[in-house]
Parts: structure tokens; sequence; C-alpha cells
């Protein structure tokens, strides 16, 4: 089940469409991302819907339009009358819409906690008065403490105890977060241990709180509700299906404000465009866009592979394919709120790893040394009615238009249904005598099935050599000396130590930073970083023996998780950092991980990363190796400059 989730946003009229046609357009854009599967969030769509479906082969499941608790007589809030509603309108959902044969899965609501009871008595009748369903409990229920119902056919959510995570991303007050937020990197993780463990592992977490409660993300609130403990390690019997994955948030592109030509204006982001210009950032919107766009892409790709990756995973349900209009702006798509393009992967590119046929490549890293040894296995997920007898896959490594290795593999089996062990691949990096990006191209022949990996291949004993830098960790007395008598100095802060500055951190961030800041103050929980990746002056000169993209990459992870970034506010539009962290749309930020001013007589370079850290890896050594390399050569010459008085501010 390749699902998204739909909370119906329809931008240019401000309600669903009911006319069959409008549906098609829709839908059949989802399905050219590889989408098979739409649920509805707390809402179910009009007929036109469901026809439209009918005809593209796309599995609906409406929802109760219900995000609470779910209470019997027992409760003091017990709402006879307003559960009573929430019943008939299921009955009424099932009657009006359930002989379509796109009606195919059902849910109680979102996020649902209360008496298990009483929700497994609703799925109960429902079942007999119409068992062609199938039916769940809800979406994501009782989050940190779930349960299996008898009467559900399908279990949907994030985790199944507070360490057995089911997707890759979560918000700080949902910790702990996920792989592709975390690292390192490599192909390598799948949920596989998380929905089957294989060992007895004790009893799963308490309820933590006094007299079985638990604080949890409700809505864009904050809420304590009842939770039992669940005495002992527990395995589903029925099909899991992840909830809501990704969320990742790419910078907003305000050429959309334009495309508001109906009743809703885009009043958030003239907003955000507004805040943007008060800090001088609004030459750089396109930028942030892209690059953080094309972060989110890439965290995508190894979202939706590590779900393939999962042989126990019946399907996953993506948050979101396009942007979302509400809780303060969740701009989590590759798609825009019209379900339209923003510019950042094309459908024949998104279905390489999200379609009914994903070739999967598992290797444990991104980065390697010349002449070391690189291996893979190889797998498809297979999901499509005509078998694959005796295929052939076709693998080589390159470099722009230079091949480097290659090879096949003949499978003689039939590829049917399911996941296919194709094999191992594996050769030696070549030698290289500067950092290289090369490319992993796989391929099953005569057919669309494809895929590639970018890989960075480093020179051998490579050492960062700073020797004759007049290099500090601090704006010392002898480094604001040696600037004004018109030396080059390198300062290199402690980033631990900088209190005018933000975290470093790889990962876009999670659904949307105004929400889930006040969510994890409200828990007295940490905030997230909130930061959207780097923008890069990938041209300049310090990376000449760096080579990078505009946007962050995987040599760059480590290096931003051994950094901070300094608050640059109020500095002159000159002053652009060479390594830039695009802050969110609340705070715009103008955060320099990497700058160069002229301050005084002298020329002055500083670094907030921690070479210590950083060096500890190929690509932290190599990073360092091309910036020391730089800050000694006669391109060392900045254009901005800065006052001593504003850098001892700055660096504080």
């Amino acid at each position: 089940m390749r699902g998204k989730h739909d909370g119906l946003i329809f931008p240019l009229t401000g309600f669903a469409p009911t006319e069959v046609e409008e549906w098609l357009k829709v839908l059949e854009t989802a399905k050219s991302y590889g989408i098979n599967h739409y649920r509805f969030h707390t809402a179910c769509p009009p007929d036109a819907a469901f026809e439209a479906a009918d005809m593209l082969g796309i599995y609906m499941e409406p929802e109760l339009p219900f995000w609470g608790t779910v209470t019997d007589e027992t409760y003091d809030n017990h709402n006879a009358e307003e559960q009573l509603y929430l019943i008939e309108e299921g009955y009424r959902m099932l009657k009006a819409f359930g002989n379509h044969p796109s009606f195919v899965m059902m849910s109680l609501g979102n996020e649902l906690w209360g008496s298990k009871e009483r929700i497994d008595e609703i799925l109960k009748n429902y079942k007999a008065f119409d068992s062609r369903p199938l039916y769940t409990q809800g979406s994501n229920n009782f989050q940190f403490v779930p349960v299996i119902l008898e009467h559900e056919d399908f279990y949907c959510g994030v985790r199944f105890s507070r360490d057995r995570l089911i997707r890759g991303s979560y918000a700080m007050c949902d910790a702990p977060q996920g792989h592709v937020q975390l690292g390192p990197q490599g192909t390598l993780t799948d949920y596989d241990e998380a929905i089957w463990p294989q060992e007895d592992k004790g009893t799963m977490e308490k309820a933590s709180g006094h007299d079985g409660t638990i604080q949890i993300q409700y809505g864009t609130e904050a809420k304590t509700v009842k939770a039992d403990a669940v005495e002992g390690e527990w395995v589903p019997h029925i099909p899991v299906v992840s909830h809501e994955i990704g969320q990742y948030q790419t910078y907003p592109d305000f050429n959309e404000i334009a495309k508001y030509t109906g009743p809703l204006k885009a009043r958030n982001f003239e907003v955000f465009k507004q805040r943007l210009e008060e800090k001088g950032l609004d030459h750089l919107a396109e930028k942030y866009h892209a690059a953080s766009g094309r972060l989110a892409v890439d965290s995508y790709k190894e979202e939706l592979e590590a779900a393939f990756r999962t042989r126990q995973l019946a399907g996953f349900q993506l948050l979101d394919l396009q942007d979302f209009s509400g809780q303060g702006t969740a701009l989590v798509g590759v798609l825009d709120a019209f379900m339209e393009s923003k510019g950042l992967v094309s459908p024949e590119e998104w279905r390489t790893f999200c379609s009914d046929a994903v070739l999967l490549a598992r290797f444990a890293k991104y980065n390697y040394k010349a002449k070391e040894s690189f291996e893979a296995s190889i797998q498809l997920r297979y999901l499509r009615p005509e078998p694959l007898a005796g295929f052939k896959l076709e693998w080589k490594l390159a470099a722009r238009e230079v091949q480097l290795a290659s090879g096949e593999a003949i499978a003689t089996a039939n590829a049917s249904g399911d996941y296919v062990d194709i094999g191992q691949i594996s050769f030696s990096m070549p030698e290289v005598q500067t950092m290289t990006k090369v490319s992993l191209q796989l391929r099953i022949a005569g057919t669309d099935i494809r895929k590639s990996y970018d890989l960075w291949i480093y020179p051998d004993g490579m050492e960062a050599d700073k020797s004759g830098l007049n290099l500090f960790n601090g704006l010392t007395d002898e480094a604001a000396a040696l600037l004004e008598k018109g030396e080059r100095v390198v300062i290199m802060p402690n980033p631990k130590q900088l209190e005018n500055a933000i975290d470093g951190t790889y990962c876009v961030d999670f659904w949307c930073y105004p929400m889930f800041r006040s969510i994890s103050e409200s828990m007295n929980k940490p905030v997230p970083v909130g930061t959207m990746g780097l923008l890069i002056e990938k041209e300049h000169p310090l990376f000449k023996l760096f080579p990078t993209e505009m946007h962050s990459t995987e040599p760059w992870r480590q290096i931003a998780e051994s950094s901070r970034s300094i608050i640059l506010d109020g500095t002159d539009r000159a002053l652009q950092p060479i390594v830039q962290t695009i802050d969110n749309f609340e705070r715009n930020h103008k955060l320099g991980m990497v700058f160069e001013c002229k301050v005084g007589a002298g020329s002055l370079l500083v670094c907030a990363v921690d070479a210590g850290q950083a060096g500890q890896t190929l690509e932290g050594r190599q990073f360092l190796h091309s910036l020391y390399q730089y800050a000694g050569s006669d391109d060392f010459k900045p254009q901005a400059s800065l006052e001593l008085s504003k850098l001892r501010e700055l660096l504080r």
C-alpha cells in the first residue's frame, strides 16, 4: 500500500470537488508518483472521488471525523450523543459509498485514545453490517502504548513501543527521532526487527507519569491521557501500515502566492515573505527553496526505501506528497497545495523509489577512500502482476560520463509478488587524486526498473594540513592584533561554547517549526533545532578540494552534526556565508557555519565546526584540508567588511 495522507486541500475553492473529472486529475497526478492508496484524515471524500478511484485503481480509506478520546459509560466526560453521531456517520459512509470497489479500507479516526473495548465494539458492529472493507481501529491510536484489537484487519501506527520505530522521522516531542534524522547514513535500515522482534527483550515500556498517565501531542497542543502498561513483548498478527511517514519540510516558494486566485489567499506566505524581507534575506528565497527541497527529496528517498526494504511492512501512508496549508503551514510535499510540481523531482525519478517495482541496493555508507572495497546486496521489491522470468540486472559505477566499473547478474528465479534477493555486487573503489563523486546505477534490462545512488571517494591518507596558518579557537587579543596589522586569520571556535548560535543538524525540520516548538515547550521537552539544511556557495574557491552541491549531501552530514551556525542578524547583505544554514520561516536568522570578511586591514575566515570531531571521518578531513588550503592561498580575498566590535558580539 503506497499511500498518501489527504486533508482535502483545494486552495482554489476551499472545498473538495464534486466532479469526477476534477478527481481524475488529482488522482492521476498522485498515481504518476507511484501512489496507489489514499488515507483521508478524519474525513470522507464525496462520491466523485470514489468514482474516479474506481476508474484509476486507487484504494481509498475514508476515516470517521474524530480526533480525540473514545469514551464509554464509565468515563466522567462521556458524551453519548456525540458518540452516537459519529457511529451513525460511519454507517452513512458505508451505505453511501460502500459499493464502490475503491472503498477498500476504513478507519475510526486519527490518534484516538480511550476505551479499547468501546473502539473494538464499534469495529465489530461495522464489520457485521458490511464485511467488505478492511477496518482499522484508527490511525496511530494510543501512540507510545499501541495495541492490536480483536476486530481490526490491519494496524496503522508509527511504533510498537518507545524504541520499536517503524518510520524514519519523528518530532522532538515524540523522540527518539528516526534514522533519517540522526544518521550516520547507509541503506541498511529496515523495520523488520521492530515489527517482529527476534529476541525476548522483556517488558514493553510502561506509561510514564502518575497514575498510569502519559503526556502526548494532541493536534497542535499537548494532552495528558490514561495509558495502560503493556506487559511482555508482542508482535502484530495482522498487516502493518506505517502512519504519516516523512514530513520533511521545504522553505516556501513565494512564487506560489500568485496561484491563489480563488477565495483563499496565501496570507501565510505573505507573512513569511515579509519576515524574510525584514531580515534582508529575501534575495535568497528561491535558493532556500531549492536547497532545502533537494535535501527533503533525498530524505524521502531513504524514508521510502526503508519501507520497501521491510518485508514485514504491508505499506505506508506519506505525509505528504503535497503541501498542507494548516497547522502553521507544513510545506512537506514535493508537490504544492495545488498538487503541482515544486520543481524538486520528476515523477519518473520519484517512481524509482516509490512504485510497484523498486530496486534496492543495501550498503553500509556513502563515503569511501580510494581502493576501498564496496559491497552491496541488491534486492527487488516487485509488486506487478506479470512475473519477471530470468531477468538480467545491469550495474555500473560512473563519474559523470566515465564508466569506472560494471557488471551484470542473471536471475534464474521468477520475480513475482514479493521480495527478490538478486545477489551481491562488489568491487574496489578506483584510485583518485581528488575527492570524486560517483554514481552507482542499477537497471533491470528491458524494463523501466532502475535506481541510482551517489557515492563519494577520497584520496587515501589525506590529512588536513594547517601549518603556516594563524589559527585560533576564538577572537583572542593576539588574533585581533594580527587582523589590525593586515594578517590573515582563521577562527574555529568551539561550537559548544558559542552562545550566539544554533545547533548543527543535517536533516530538514519536521512538519512545521512553530507548531512543534510550541508543543515541545508545553510538554517541557527539548525544542526542535528547526533548520532546513545548508545553502552552499559551491563555486567558491574554498571548495576546490571539496567539490559540493549547493545543498546538503551525505559528505556534509557529520560535518553539520559537528557544528553550530553563528547568528549573523544585522550584518551587511554583502556578508554572505560561504556555508549558510537555512533557518525556518518563523525565525529567519541569517546563519553562518563558514563565512569570511575583512576586519581592519586583515582577512578573517570563521568556521564553526569542531575540527577534532569532524576530522575523525574521511569527509571531515577532506573538508578541513580544503578549508586550510584555501585560507593559505591567494584566493582568500574576502569582500565584505565587519567591525571588530561587531565580530566580538557575534562570536560571544
